[in-house]
């Protein structure tokens, strides 16, 4: 949450440029590759965490007696999603400021 608003009230400092030599001019072009990295790290997050959510509410409405094991299992999977996901999203911040 902290990340999307940075990231919408940042200035400019994300969008990198790369030179693009044509002849004699010099032409700039953003550096896209980050954000886009960025953006599909939190399609991937959501996709992950909804498919954890569906199967885990499925378990439970099959078997009410498991809910306890089923939803720390789903604790459990929803914080290794959710970590991989902000290793990505650091990554392509790193990628993004050094690049």
């Amino acid at each position: 949450m902290v990340l999307a608003v940075v990231l919408v009230f940042a200035d400019g400092s994300f969008a990198q440029t790369t030179e693009v030599v044509k002849t004699t001019e010099v032409v700039k072009m953003p550096n896209l590759g980050p954000g886009i990295g960025m953006g599909l790290s939190i399609l991937g997050l959501g996709v992950g965490l909804g498919l954890i959510g569906f199967a885990a509410l499925s378990g439970i409405a099959r078997q009410p007696e498991q809910a306890k094991n089923i939803q720390s299992v789903m604790i459990l999977l929803a914080a290794l999603v959710e970590g991989a996901a902000i290793i990505s999203l650091v990554l392509c911040l790193v990628t993004a400021l050094l690049g």
